[in-house]
């Protein structure tokens, strides 16, 4: 079979899979372009012809265009779960992709925003007007459940309960976050504003954070509120003002506080455990330079 045409029917097994178009597209076109590769380069155009080395060139080929190991690891990811399901419907017997090791990735530390600089960002909007109690809202919940920019947009009212909010996660999996008494003290305010604004016009969707026409608010608009609440707030500069850099605070926050990395993990909607662990890391490393500034050799002599 040719490996296009295998491709195709991988592409029709995610969909109907139910798998985000985020990640559909992302292994759709990471794998075309090495199929489109292994074609131009090494004459091969079958599944059952390709083979580990071919590959392995490939990743070659990747390293000398100074691509990042990280993103290297991504395209693997795309390439093993593609010869997966070849060797799922007997296409070949098996994956070549397997025997391909996955790039050495440097440690980063993961660096997010101080407790003060989320109080700022926080504080950068109040109840004066509906936008501004919507922004307010918006930024409350990226800080106080970890939500992703999307899961924050796809937040139905219904999906708003008593104690929890229930959060449509990636691969339509869901999870419940909970209300803290500040958010709802928050929630409370904003849906009165909400109400009030709604009043006299007609709103067709259901979503719980609404733009002023009354749609639905994209990922483009989150990051929009961000960037204006750091105007105010004045955000270091190394650090990215975004709604997954407030995920970065919820997670490092959480574990900082005593949660286990379990619980951070399922409230985050990871798929495995060793991706929170990175936050782990990054929160044990810092506590450990901070001791290490009191206790160096010299901080203590008279120089």
């Amino acid at each position: 079979m040719l490996a296009k045409h295998c491709l195709q029917e991988f592409k029709l097994d995610c969909q109907l899979r139910r798998l985000s178009d985020r990640t559909i597209k992302g292994y759709y076109n990471n794998t075309l372009n090495f199929l489109i590769y292994a074609e131009k380069h090494h004459e091969v155009t079958e599944v059952d012809e390709i083979r580990s080395v071919h590959i392995k060139h490939y990743v070659q080929y990747l390293l000398k265009k100074k691509l990042s190991a990280s993103y290297i690891n991504g395209i693997l990811k795309c390439l093993r779960a593609y010869f997966a399901f070849a060797v799922q419907e007997e296409y070949v017997c098996a994956s070549p992709a397997t025997k391909v090791k996955m790039q050495k990735e440097p440690k980063v530390l993961i660096e997010t925003f101080t407790d003060d600089e989320v109080r700022s960002l926080v504080s950068a909007f109040d109840y004066s007007t509906f936008l501004s109690a919507r922004n307010k809202m918006v930024l409350a919940i990226a800080f106080d459940t970890g939500a992703r920019n999307t899961e924050i947009c796809d937040i139905k009212r219904e999906d708003i309960r008593d104690n929890v909010i229930l959060i449509h996660g990636k691969g339509n999996k869901e999870r419940h976050v909970p209300i803290s008494p500040y958010l709802r003290k928050v929630m409370l305010k904003y849906e009165r504003m909400r109400d009030y604004y709604f009043d006299d016009k007609q709103v067709h969707y259901d979503n719980y954070l609404l733009s002023r026409t009354g749609r639905p608010l994209t990922k483009e608009a989150l990051e929009h509120i961000f960037n204006q609440a750091n105007q105010k707030a004045s955000v270091r500069e190394n650090i990215r003002c975004s709604p997954h850099t407030a995920r970065h605070y919820f997670a490092q926050t959480c574990l900082r506080n005593g949660l286990d990395v379990y619980s951070v993990s399922r409230l985050l909607g990871h798929e495995n455990i060793n991706i929170t662990k990175r936050y782990l890391q990054s929160l044990e490393d810092r506590s450990i330079v901070e001791m290490a500034c009191q206790s160096t050799p010299l901080f203590n002599l008279r120089l």
